[in-house]
């Protein structure tokens, strides 16, 4: 589409001017108006000025987090509940918005639905925003016409996917500063401690202990190649992220993901948290049980569980029940395949799928509460393990030295 410069005057009399990208000079007149600017005039321009930006402040701009997309998702649903056209919400969200990349979304969502497109397909062309199953939500919402509750579920959904982003962060934190001590330490101890004391071993002119040796062999390795480690490493990861964006990588890292001790089960019951609260909200918003699979798959952040969500939907697709095919998954306890039975009986699978998903929830809470006193025994041990070699292969000597002195 064409873009065009244009002039006006707002409420107050003050001058506005831009560039605005529509089909013609009337829909930019348009957008003018439900934006309370009244335009003088408007000429086309061969290309869209960066309103006064340096591409300096273009790189330093902060790119849209789930958070804008969170109040964006309540603040629509208290707009169309209050009746206000989807327009004129749009451009107060734009002038009110905080964030200037997720204003600038939001004037490029009003400038495609001012071109005749729907708002689930203006949403899609910012695909780094909105996820598929925001998409989808959007969309049916848009066929159902209950956009405002689907808006006000979605807002739900992102605040449950934040928390419990946040909890997982808040108990790994001190296992992983812990983990980073330990590995910098042994860094320096190769580096610099064990070949200070190289040169006081060499004076003994007697065979060293055997964990001296090795100690002082693993340092000499680490001294002499030590950049060829760190670039094997840097390849190493490299190698492993680019395997994991595979299709096969990723369900396999995703499936072994599953098989981590203590964090394997963390993982498998927040997802499963994740599918239940989708599924329950897809099922509420009027959506089919096949296409409701469909959609939740997507919101499933494990290339495996997917698939046996994408496994359930094939059943039920073939005529099975829920619970027949929730079985033949093989990732639901047997408690939760009781709730699925109830719930497809009673024809409430949407709320047993709420009960569901506040059950894993509160299990996941437990364990992340408990994950900290979980590994800090572990982290203990190796710490113990790390000072007795260090010891041993240190201390031995110089204590040998010392008893020979003293025998003498």
């Amino acid at each position: 589409m064409p873009f065009f410069a244009y002039k006006g005057r707002n409420a107050r009399g003050e001058l506005m001017q831009g560039v605005l990208e529509a089909s013609d000079s009337g829909a930019v007149a348009d957008q003018l108006f439900n934006t309370g600017v009244t335009p003088i005039e408007i000429v086309v321009t061969r290309k869209k000025v960066a309103d006064g930006e340096q591409w300096w402040a273009k790189l330093l701009e902060k790119p849209v987090t789930s958070m804008d997309v969170q109040l964006f998702s309540r603040q629509m649903h208290t707009l169309l509940k209050s009746g206000v056209p989807i327009m004129r919400g749009l451009a107060g969200l734009q002038e009110s918005a905080v964030s200037k990349s997720f204003g600038k979304v939001i004037k490029d969502l009003r400038e495609s639905l001012d071109s005749g497109r729907e708002l689930s397909a203006a949403m899609r062309r910012h695909a780094k925003v909105f996820t598929p199953f925001y998409l989808s939500m959007v969309r049916v919402g848009e066929m159902t016409g209950r956009l405002e509750e689907v808006f006000l579920r979605l807002f739900d959904h992102l605040e449950f996917e934040r928390d419990m982003r946040e909890r997982v962060k808040s108990a790994t934190r001190y296992p992983m500063f812990v983990v980073l001590a330990m590995i910098v330490a042994m860094i320096v101890v190769n580096m610099f401690v064990i070949p200070a004391f190289v040169g006081v071993f060499a004076k003994f002119n007697t065979e060293l202990p055997l964990m001296t040796r090795i100690l002082i062999g693993t340092s000499k390795f680490t001294v002499d190649y030590g950049w060829q480690l760190l670039g094997a490493a840097v390849f190493g990861v490299w190698l492993f992220l680019r395997w994991t964006r595979t299709r096969i990588g990723r369900y396999r890292w995703d499936k072994f993901k599953l098989k981590i001790p203590l964090a394997g089960k963390i993982i498998l019951k927040a997802t499963m948290a994740r599918f239940a609260r989708s599924f329950a909200l897809s099922s509420r918003s009027g959506v089919p049980i096949v296409q409701a699979l469909t959609v939740v798959s997507q919101t499933v952040d494990n290339a495996y569980l997917a698939a046996r969500v994408e496994q359930m939907r094939d059943g039920v697709e073939r005529g099975e029940s829920i619970l027949r095919t929730a079985a033949a998954a093989n990732v639901f306890t047997p408690v939760v395949l009781q709730m699925v039975a109830v719930g497809e009986e009673s024809g409430a699978i949407d709320d047993l799928m709420d009960e569901i998903a506040q059950m894993y929830e509160r299990e996941v809470d437990y364990e992340l509460k408990t994950l900290s006193a979980q590994i800090e025994p572990i982290l203990i041990v190796f710490l113990g393990i790390m000072v007795l070699i260090l010891a041993l292969g240190i201390f031995l000597p110089i204590w040998d030295l010392g008893q020979a002195a003293l025998h003498r």
